[in-house]
């Protein structure tokens, strides 16, 4: 039983992403509420596009679609189609079938790589985004878990007021951004308040869109 939320760092305009920004991060969790680090935490996203000879032919597959590996989840790899509002969860098997018939093919790929950290009945982790092939960080996100339920609508008071209280000490650091939750919207995808590991692969890949976009912003 869990619910999840994902935060992703806004910068303050005129600012940017860099490492001094992710280590005052780190140090706001690991001195927040008892905080206990609990080992680190990988999940890796990737954009596919079809492996079509002429582009300009109509096509009744999807454009693009997203495919997210979860270190929780080994075995399910996960497929989010967003313009059609789309989650579909299959056997890590999938990849080799894929590699194999060659028919999507990966443009680019993200590592989302973070600290676990344990504080009573929630869980947080500090991630960073970076690219599959590189070390230069594209993003910051936050990763808050409240462990004792499962219901999306009962954990969103309590996930509410962790939150404030986070946002309070955060803000004693002054750093030049703060985090911003992304609606997720899990009813557009038909999922149900029960949290599941759908919910979280939706979330990374809202939270990345928001990143590209702040990013496109200031460039």
């Amino acid at each position: 039983m869990t619910v999840k939320w994902i935060l992703h760092w806004t910068p303050t305009p005129g600012s940017v992403v860099n490492s001094q920004i992710l280590s005052e991060i780190s140090q706001c969790v690991e001195s927040f509420v008892n905080a206990v680090k609990d080992g680190r935490w990988k999940a890796t996203l990737t954009f596919y596009r079809p492996n079509l000879r002429d582009q300009s032919i109509p096509s009744e597959f999807p454009r693009d679609f997203l495919g997210i590996s979860l270190l929780e989840q080994p075995n399910k790899y996960y497929f989010i189609i967003r313009g059609n509002k789309i989650i579909l969860e299959a056997d890590s098997t999938i990849l080799t079938i894929m590699e194999k018939l060659q028919s999507y093919k990966s443009k680019v790929a993200l590592n989302f790589e973070g600290v676990q950290y344990k504080m009573g009945d929630f869980q947080m982790k500090v991630v960073k985004v970076v690219p599959n092939q590189g070390e230069s960080l594209r993003g910051i996100l936050i990763e808050i878990e409240y462990l004792p339920i499962s219901s999306i609508e009962k954990a969103k008071p309590i996930m509410e007021e962790f939150l404030e209280v986070w946002r309070e000490v955060m803000s004693k650091k002054s750093l030049p951004g703060h985090f911003t939750q992304t609606e997720p919207h899990f009813a557009d995808y038909k999922l149900p308040d029960n949290y599941t590991s759908q919910h979280t692969a939706i979330q990374y890949a809202a939270a990345l869109a928001q990143l590209i976009q702040s990013a496109q912003l200031r460039g």
